[in-house]
């Protein structure tokens, strides 16, 4: 039997209700720049300011003209999309212009290999697997070495140029036997055993408290929030978060982890001994260097420091995630660049489709690069004429006049925190905070948990005050904020670099109605439909 959509609701069909249920379920028609186009009863149609501006993908605005004609032209060409175990010169050429971008930012020559895909949450996926690909590499070339020096010994020892150590045998917990020969066999048992053991553990990740790195199997490990996170713990390698305000537990995390070591048996000055080597039990530390669905934190200076200092000591890579932040949000291309957070990797989407494309890059430094992974992984999308064709426009875009783009999203974005700071000030019982750099900014509010207001106090204590405050911008002003995903009390601003003073005057207008309503305790006003 056929089913109709008029009588199904089948795409998720429960988020649909619990947008409706903020009065954010609405049909949008047409989109340009910072605006979202809506139909009203009357069937005109109803600008909407939109500061959600895609999570992030829109630094450049809706359907922006250039980026439109780009894509009209590469479709009307006939383009192949499709061409899959071919040469990509345009994806090179991509690759090359990101390089460009690092070395400008982060004074360095050593390139960056790219790695394609079609979404954020991939490209962490790609750093991921690329990272616990590396480490295996050198688990088994250390354990290689491992078996080398064994069976040298045991040729040493079967000629009789070596003997054992009486002290190896206490070192794995094994009595000496009396003959020599069984004695290292088992003695080689033992150490052969306790390694298994420990090659067979889990890779482990660092990531910062309020992280957010996707929602894939392997991913939503390295995302902080419990809701999200936990319902999938058994399906990948799990992390261990780090506060952000502590840069010293980062060492304390490592060092709590480190404690085992792969045993070898060596010869020296003709006596087989006991040795020890590190084991690599991290496989890398992600972080974003301003963290977007956590509340819009900023990392600071001292905490990249230590983490660089912490992973070069260790020896595991620094995975920087700028699918949200970076391609400019924050006046320079990458936001690491401020707090000079040098990553091995780097991950980027969003904003990299010119607010039309889908498509994502994991750039990884040649020094850590292993070109095997080219083969074991894949992905039909990656690489396509169309999504890298226009990421690179985008960047060109951003790119000309010597980066006008990003001392715009500077100096917008300080207009729009100045803007956020004053309301701050008028209103310091309802607004906690305002965070952020550039155009990625966020207000938070304080927990009305306790709100003298019946309708505001539920909405509160149902984790649903982000959205309700949504609702009431959308419904009463034309204005389009979320609550960032795993702080709900915090709003979260992400226009484009197109961001006028009239939209910020807007913007203005509907917090501080909205900040009354909150300081007057008028749950009705605020949640009325």
């Amino acid at each position: 039997m056929s089913v109709r959509a008029t009588e199904w609701e089948l795409a998720e069909p429960y988020l649909r209700q619990v947008l409706a249920s903020a009065g954010l379920d609405i049909e949008y028609e047409a989109a340009g720049g910072d605006i979202l186009y809506r139909l009203d009863e009357n069937g005109q149609r109803v600008p909407v300011l939109d500061l959600v501006g895609g999570f992030g993908s829109l630094i450049l605005g809706h359907n922006h003209p250039e980026i439109v004609s780009r894509a009209k032209e590469l479709l009307d060409s006939q383009v192949p999309v499709h061409a899959q175990f071919s040469r990509h010169p345009y994806a090179n050429e991509l690759a090359a212009a990101l390089n460009t971008v690092i070395g400008r930012e982060f004074h360095t020559d050593e390139p960056y290999y790219a790695v394609f895909a079609n979404s954020g949450a991939e490209a962490v996926e790609i750093a991921i697997k690329h990272a616990e690909f590396d480490r295996t590499v050198k688990l088994s070339e250390l354990s290689e070495g491992i078996a080398a020096h064994i069976d040298t010994a045991r040729s040493q020892l079967r000629g009789g140029r070596a003997v054992v150590d009486p002290g190896a045998y206490a070192a794995v917990g094994i009595d000496a036997p009396a003959d020599q020969q069984a004695g290292f066999e088992e003695l080689a048992a033992e150490v052969n055993r306790r390694n298994a053991e420990l090659l067979a553990r889990p890779p482990l990740f660092l990531a910062p408290e309020g992280s957010f790195h996707g929602k894939l199997a392997a991913s939503v490990q390295l995302t902080h929030n419990p809701a999200v996170r936990i319902p999938f713990k058994s399906l990948a390698a799990q992390a261990r978060f780090i506060p952000l305000g502590d840069p010293g537990a980062i060492r304390k995390a490592v060092e709590q982890e480190q404690t085992a070591a792969l045993l070898g048996l060596t010869l020296e000055d003709g006596t087989v001994v006991v040795t020890e080597q590190r084991f690599p039990a991290f496989a890398a530390f992600v972080l974003e260097p301003i963290q977007g669905e956590g509340g819009i934190n900023l990392i600071t200076q001292d905490f990249a420091e230590e983490v660089r200092r912490v992973s070069d000591e260790f020896g595991f890579p620094v995975v920087v995630d700028e699918i949200q932040s970076g391609m400019g949000r924050s006046g320079a291309f990458f936001a690491a660049s401020h707090i000079a957070l040098h990553g091995d990797y780097f991950t980027l989407a969003k904003s990299l489709g010119g607010g039309i494309a889908k498509i994502s890059v994991t750039l990884i430094r040649a020094s850590r690069y292993r070109r095997d992974f080219e083969i074991v992984h894949s992905s039909t999308f990656a690489k396509d004429g169309f999504s890298t064709h226009i990421a690179l426009k985008t960047l060109s875009l951003l790119e000309a006049d010597d980066g006008l783009a990003y001392r715009r999203a500077a100096e917008r974005g300080s207009r729009l925190k100045a803007m956020l700071d004053a309301v701050r000030a008028d209103f310091p019982d309802v607004v906690k905070d305002v965070r952020g750099r550039g155009l990625m900014l966020g207000m938070e509010f304080h927990d009305q948990s306790d709100s003298a207001s019946g309708p505001i106090r539920e909405t509160a204590r149902a984790g649903f005050f982000g959205f309700t405050l949504s609702g009431y911008l959308l419904r009463a002003h034309h204005v389009r904020a979320f609550p960032t995903g795993s702080a709900v009390n915090t709003l979260r601003l992400e226009p484009s670099i197109g961001l006028t003073d009239a939209q910020i005057d807007q913007v203005e207008e509907a917090l501080r109605a909205l900040c009354a309503l909150l300081r007057d305790q008028d749950g009705q006003r605020l949640t009325q439909s």
